[in-house]
């Protein structure tokens, strides 16, 4: 019995189909890991070691002796005595507060308008859709801080044709005052990123299978009706994932107020959280409670996200 099993592991060992089947099936096992390899390892690198390196910066304290540290410098564990820093800093709270402010009105006139613009784009009348579609998506392109330039003359007394058009008519206009430089900058976001959601929303709208249309058509559905009742319930998940990326982003503002804090005395150096964040940083050269605030803005993010997901979900259900 035993003879008989010796040569049977012996001939499946000399077989040369099945010893290829085994390196075949090892490749292909291997093959997907060594094609993702190199984008893991800077996925890694950049997004996933920061994070870690963020997090524990954010409980430690560094203490320097001396003036310069030249008597020494020494980190210890400091708990969470650098969040309550953070949140004792009344500046950075009332950015956080503005930004929700922020939020709640650009990032709902962005999707809204977006929204109209996708419709009427992949309606059945529009004309040159695709010359359209190239034009509202062309702000996407242009850099922050090069768009925040570009509004700046717009904006700035002196430089704007608004204000001395407006000042001609007895009409007196102030873009970056304290009241309005907030939504002077929530038309530059507006500006920037409404063709960008559009395309998302595009997309989802050519998913659409065209029976559908054709349907709604012989039940006599106008355009209103159609994009009411079959459009805009079929392009939901789309919203919810613009709108996921919007509030992300509101509390991410940085390079618009910075290019407008030159010529808007209006907007301090923690006037939004990540403002207060870099200053915090490089301005007071206090990492550790940067590395804190830093983690409470992902914090915030991140649960007024769920809590966006969770009502939109319990909505739908």
């Amino acid at each position: 019995m035993s003879a008989v099993t010796e040569r049977h592991t012996r001939g499946a060992a000399d077989d040369p189909s099945r010893s290829g089947a085994q390196r075949r099936r090892r490749t292909s096992v291997a093959a997907p890991w060594v094609l993702l390899g190199p984008f893991l390892a800077l996925f890694v690198l950049t997004f996933i070691l920061p994070i870690i390196v963020a997090i524990g910066s954010s409980f430690l304290r560094v203490s320097r002796r001396g003036v310069f540290g030249e008597e020494g410098v020494t980190t210890e564990f400091a708990w969470f005595s650098n969040y309550a820093q953070a949140l004792e800093n009344g500046n950075f709270i009332a950015s956080i507060g503005r930004m929700l402010l922020f939020g709640v009105v650009q990032v709902t006139v962005m999707i809204a308008l977006c929204t109209l613009l996708a419709l009427l784009l992949e309606s059945a009348s529009a004309k040159w859709p695709g010359f359209f579609r190239a034009v509202y998506f062309l702000p996407y392109g242009i850099p922050g801080v090069i768009a925040t330039i570009l509004w700046s003359f717009l904006y700035v007394p002196g430089l704007s044709p608004i204000i001395d058009i407006a000042g001609a008519m007895g009409i007196e206009l102030d873009f970056l005052g304290a009241g309005t430089v907030l939504w002077s900058i929530a038309n530059i976001v507006t500006w920037t990123y409404t063709g960008y959601n559009m395309m998302i929303v595009v997309a989802q709208l050519k998913a659409i299978p065209g029976e559908v249309y054709e349907a709604a058509k012989v039940d006599g559905a106008g355009p209103f009706r159609v994009a009411v009742s079959i459009q805009l319930p079929l392009i939901r998940p789309a919203l919810i994932l613009t709108t996921v990326f919007s509030i992300i982003g509101t509390l991410q503002l940085f390079a618009e107020p910075q290019v407008l804090q030159t010529v808007s005395p209006a907007i301090d150096n923690e006037y939004t959280p990540n403002l207060s964040a870099y200053t915090t940083a490089f301005a007071y050269n206090d990492y550790n409670v940067a590395a804190a605030q830093a983690v409470l803005i992902a914090v915030v993010a991140f649960a007024l996200s769920f809590i966006f997901l969770r009502l939109t979900s319990r909505r739908a259900s």
